[in-house]
């Protein structure tokens, strides 16, 4: 019997009140995919996510991404969400888990940085130490997942990796607050729900 990686989300969730995706298999290729969404819920946060085994993997950074390897951004793991989810951009309205405006802020391509994908994304999520290279529209560059702690009260952080692509000087979640698919911002979604 599969096992359903997405039931964790299914079950927060009430589709006949929200139009975030149900989810369902893929067909998977040997591109692997990321995205990073703006989310204004509870708290502005940024939803960074990566594709692992057809579901995308995700965590709840409140800072967002940094470009300066000096910098460390706490990343709060989240439920695995949907591969269709790369695409969702829009209102969560009232009453739903997650309430709130979401857009796509960053997304690309990324491979792992492991050679010969040898331990595979998969195994390195469960040693807790990944490393990968994003191939976005804003960011670039490798960037490192380090979980911090386990249990109920597992947390990560996400590092920019030092290399062509850091950049101290850069801070785009101040500067780049544009969605890439269509252009708006979070008050922008505010304004027209």
């Amino acid at each position: 019997m599969e096992k359903d990686n997405l039931k964790e989300y299914k079950n927060k969730r009430n589709f006949n009140n929200t139009t975030e995706p149900k989810g369902k298999k893929i067909k998977r290729n040997d591109v692997l995919i990321f995205v990073i969404q703006k989310h204004d819920a509870t708290n502005l946060h940024y939803d960074f996510r990566i594709e692992v085994d057809g579901v995308l993997k995700s965590w709840a950074i409140p800072k967002g991404p940094s470009t300066d390897p000096s910098q460390r951004r706490l990343a709060m793991p989240t439920e695995d969400h949907p591969f269709e989810y790369k695409d969702f951009e829009g209102v969560i309205s009232k009453n739903n888990y997650g309430a709130g405006e979401v857009i796509i802020w960053d997304r690309g391509t990324y491979y792992n940085l492991k050679e010969n994908n040898s331990p595979t994304i998969k195994e390195s999520l469960e040693k807790g130490h990944v490393t990968i290279f994003l191939e976005g529209e804003k960011l670039k560059g490798g960037y490192a997942l380090i979980r911090t702690s386990k249990g109920k009260d597992e947390r990560w952080i996400l590092v920019k990796m030092k290399d062509d692509y850091a950049d101290a000087r850069r801070n785009p979640t101040s500067t780049e607050n544009k969605s890439v698919i269509s252009g708006k911002t979070i008050d922008d979604l505010k304004e027209e729900s």
